[in-house]
């Protein structure tokens, strides 16, 4: 199938595809007249990856992940490891998330809004 195809099915933008090509993740074949032919395990991939993506993984974890998946010696361990280290780095995430919302809060509540130049919000951007 054709790029446009895999697309489609994958739910990946072409030029996501390419990319991902480029940097080693899938490699289609190629037809006699140098297109990009998609198999069906080449979309299996991209919606591996797609999904991957979507729950946070950098492009070096997918690249991990897909070893691991088509490895079939592989320990669940490894795969474990990968994704435990994400979820502490997505924890991690929320903390300073949730500390930039607490102290904005804290701002936009301190700030009257007015017609008057005083502005906290301001004042504390200035300090920082």
């Amino acid at each position: 199938m054709n790029i446009g195809e895999a697309s489609d099915r994958s739910g990946l933008p072409a030029k996501t595809i390419r990319y991902y090509e480029d940097i080693g993740l899938i490699r289609p074949d190629r037809s006699d007249n140098g297109y990009r032919d998609y198999r069906a395990g080449d979309v299996h991939k991209l919606r591996f990856l797609h999904r991957s993506r979507s729950l946070g993984f950098s492009v070096e974890e997918c690249r991990q992940l897909l070893a691991l998946y088509e490895d079939k010696s592989r320990a669940s361990a490894d795969v474990k490891d990968i994704a435990t280290a994400k979820l502490t780095e997505i924890d991690r995430k929320i903390r300073e998330l949730t500390e930039l919302r607490r102290t904005l809060e804290h701002l936009v509540h301190a700030c009257h809004g007015n017609e008057r130049p005083d502005c906290p919000i301001l004042e504390e951007l200035s300090e920082g």
